[in-house]
């Protein structure tokens, strides 16, 4: 009995790849046909998301540069703010 049962399994088997291999050439140009399309779509997708994400990069990046800059330009005020006051205290007991 397991000897049926094996061989036809095996028979089954190989049915379906006879049958695959005499439907390939006819299914496979219509698989093509339907999912060269929604690769092509996919693939389009895909640069249209990088490009939007190389645009999202670069006005972060220059966000950050405007505010650094902001804040460099803050600091040397500061600096010459707390100068000013030194120099100026000091003129009055020079010139006493």
């Amino acid at each position: 009995m397991a000897l049926f049962d094996n061989a036809y399994k095996l028979g089954g088997g190989l049915a379906v790849g006879l049958g695959v291999l005499i439907l390939a050439p006819i299914v496979a140009p219509v698989v093509a046909g339907v999912v060269k399309p929604l690769v092509k779509a996919a693939i389009k997708g895909s640069i249209v998301m990088v490009q939007k994400g190389r645009q999202m990069v670069a006005e972060a990046v220059e966000t950050l540069e405007d505010l650094a800059a902001e804040a460099q330009a803050e600091l040397e005020q500061e600096r010459q703010a707390a100068l000013i006051p030194t120099e100026a205290a000091a003129e009055p007991s020079q010139s006493a």
